[in-house]
């Protein structure tokens, strides 16, 4: 009993150093502070977890990647191979490797001070968004910003910087669909020049068993791997991202 005793001791002792600690996170209740109590602050978490994915596919080079490989999926012809799985991971992991140094700036000017008690979340929050609206300035077309600025009648800004992200996450998505839109069709034009040979040589020989997408696929394919298709279509998205 003296051993059960002493563990639970050691137990509390722990917990009240570690107050409401959760995933290394302090979850801590000052009283006369204006700090968030740690009900709301387990519901902003959760809702930043559950908002996360839509967050890395919007702002971040993502829906280029994945807009771009899907294309090459179907102009390729091979249904599901590639798998969704292989192609958004191929996606997430080239993402990650792109904006690295964006987030680690974010790490730095936001979480940093946050952590340490020098700002508040409204400060860490506007230091953070610094280093986003940065990256999403560089890759954004004036026509989506100016559509956006004049659908909420919002003046223009002196400076691209003081642009809000409410302007810059919509111009953004629209500016990386089209961009993606556009290397897809021009992934897409020497595969439906061989569907177009093949399927003129089959119609003029008479060979009508077999649809002439079948028989081009292997054609392809063997094109893609010749010319080392997948490091051709990968290094020309990073280079399309570091070249801006």
């Amino acid at each position: 009993m003296r051993l059960i005793s002493l563990a639970m001791a050691a137990a509390g002792s722990l917990a009240a150093q570690n107050q409401n600690s959760l995933s290394g996170i302090a979850l801590i209740q000052n009283k006369g502070s204006a700090s968030l109590s740690v009900p709301m602050q387990i519901i902003v978490m959760l809702t930043v977890l559950t908002v996360l994915p839509a967050i890395i596919m919007s702002v971040t080079p993502f829906l280029r990647i994945t807009v771009v490989l899907h294309f090459l999926r179907q102009a390729l012809g091979t249904q599901t191979t590639p798998s969704n799985q292989v192609l958004i991971g191929l996606a997430l992991f080239l993402t990650l490797l792109i904006m690295q140094p964006v987030v680690m700036d974010i790490y730095h000017q936001s979480w940093e001070p946050f952590e340490s008690g020098q700002v508040g979340w409204q400060q860490a929050f506007d230091n953070g968004a610094q280093p986003l609206k940065a990256f999403l300035i560089r890759y954004v077309r004036e026509k989506d910003v100016k559509l956006f600025l004049d659908v909420s009648h919002t003046p223009a800004p002196q400076r691209p910087a003081d642009l809000g992200l409410t302007i810059l996450v919509p111009a953004y998505v629209l500016s990386e669909l089209k961009t993606g839109f556009q290397i897809g069709v021009v992934l897409y034009v020497p595969f439906l020049i061989i569907d177009l040979v093949v399927a003129s040589v089959t119609v003029s020989i008479g060979m009508m068993q077999l649809p002439p997408v079948m028989l081009s696929a292997p054609f392809k394919i063997l094109l893609f791997v010749l010319v080392d298709g997948w490091n051709l279509v990968v290094g020309s998205l990073l280079r399309s991202f570091y070249q801006t």
